[in-house]
């Protein structure tokens, strides 16, 4: 595309920009105080009061590698805290990038202007990514920081890699709003699906292996993420690419059913 025709691309992360700084730096702040809260966390007999929990709970919430540095951020940050919000950002936003439009009868006026709808899909599906990838970058900055000068001991090759998983996940999930809301130009309902199925994978992902059923990690989207901890588990090639190709999927589906429906109905 050429910089004439990323008009759109450029217009959406500049009415959002205001937003997505308020939500950078609150993640980032978030993020850093649980990191820095670490050093103080040695001082306390953790794994004494995990081992007073029932074993299933605690596998279940992700606690049960809280010895480290790598395992207690992968825990707290990446599997609990900044994805969590991460997801709440990624759905919200995600269900009214164009269905929200819509639904405000803005995007018909758009489309009234010489570009394609193909363009008006694509370009603000990359602005929903661009932001994406700056929250999650806001992540990883603060907690290599943190990290860095803490003297945690985080690989920064591990970190980089869950960072570029994380930002996978939590891109399908945008994406699967995204395409939900160009679908049926709905934000309430597009939001709705993505933040039921988010619900579901965690619960498969927490529950699967405490009720022997693994085959509701293999299932779930969050399972690809962190089946273990993030930080501490080994790369698994096969998880990242099904984040990928999903990603790939429900974008493609929402186009098809986008590029065939009435607007201006």
């Amino acid at each position: 595309m050429s910089a004439q025709r990323l008009v759109i691309f450029r217009g959406a992360l500049r009415t959002r920009r205001t937003g997505l700084l308020i939500w950078a730096l609150s993640l980032a702040g978030v993020c850093g105080l649980y990191t820095a809260l670490y050093p103080s966390m040695e001082k306390v007999d953790l794994e004494g009061m995990l081992k007073a929990l029932p074993p299933a709970m605690v596998e279940a919430l992700g606690y049960d590698d809280m010895s480290s540095a790598a395992g207690y951020v992968g825990s707290a940050i990446y599997g609990l805290v900044g994805f969590m919000l991460l997801l709440v950002f990624a759905i919200i936003t995600g269900g009214g990038v164009l269905a929200g439009e819509e639904d405000r009868g803005t995007l018909e006026l758009e489309l009234t202007c010489p570009v394609s709808r193909r363009d008006v899909y694509l370009q603000r599906l990359a602005a929903l990514w661009a932001q994406v990838a700056v929250l999650v970058v806001s992540v990883l900055v603060v907690t290599l920081g943190l990290s860095l000068s803490l003297s945690l001991g985080i690989e920064v090759g591990v970190l980089v890699r869950a960072t570029v998983q994380l930002l996978l996940l939590v891109g399908f999930f945008a994406s699967l709003a995204y395409a939900a809301g160009a679908a049926t130009g709905r934000p309430g309902v597009a939001r709705g699906l993505a933040a039921a199925l988010a619900v579901t994978s965690y619960m498969f992902n927490a529950l699967g292996p405490t009720v022997g059923q693994r085959w509701m990690v293999s299932v779930s989207p969050v399972g690809w993420y962190m089946a273990d901890n993030p930080l501490t588990s080994a790369w698994r090639p096969l998880d990242t690419g099904l984040l990928a190709a999903s990603s790939v999927v429900v974008v493609v589906i929402g186009w098809l059913r986008f590029s065939r429906r009435d607007l201006m109905a």
